[in-house]
């Protein structure tokens, strides 16, 4: 039997995890790709990315530059890190002011989301 000297934990094989907590919120949104706009419902939130759930299918590959505008936190620059069924993860571009922008919405404006259904 072999022994390992590590925990599992450190063997990560070098892959990005989330450096943020994603917090669930309810907002409309557009992802601009190009000079295409389409609409979606944003899913979650995090000072370093979004994720939206789209209404129609957007071309933009991973890695592809866009832009979020939302009425409730602002325009936010990012690039595309994963699209999948009707659902797209955007990072938010580090040289912008998107941190700020979710900072402020969520210390002023969210409200956590509570189930629409009680027992």
């Amino acid at each position: 039997m072999q022994s390992f000297s590590k925990p599992p934990a450190q063997y990560n094989l070098k892959i990005k995890t989330r450096r943020s907590q994603r917090r669930r919120v309810r907002l409309m949104g557009q992802v601009w790709y190009l000079a295409k706009a389409v609409t979606g419902r944003v899913v979650d939130l995090s000072a370093s990315g979004i994720a939206l759930d789209l209404q129609s299918p957007i071309h933009a590959a991973a890695g592809s530059k866009v832009r979020v505008e939302c009425s409730e936190i602002g325009l936010l620059d990012g690039i595309v890190r994963w699209v999948h069924n009707g659902r797209i993860g955007i990072e938010f571009d580090p040289s912008s002011n998107a941190s700020a922008l979710v900072a402020s919405y969520f210390r002023f404006f969210h409200k956590d989301i509570q189930p629409v259904l009680r027992r």
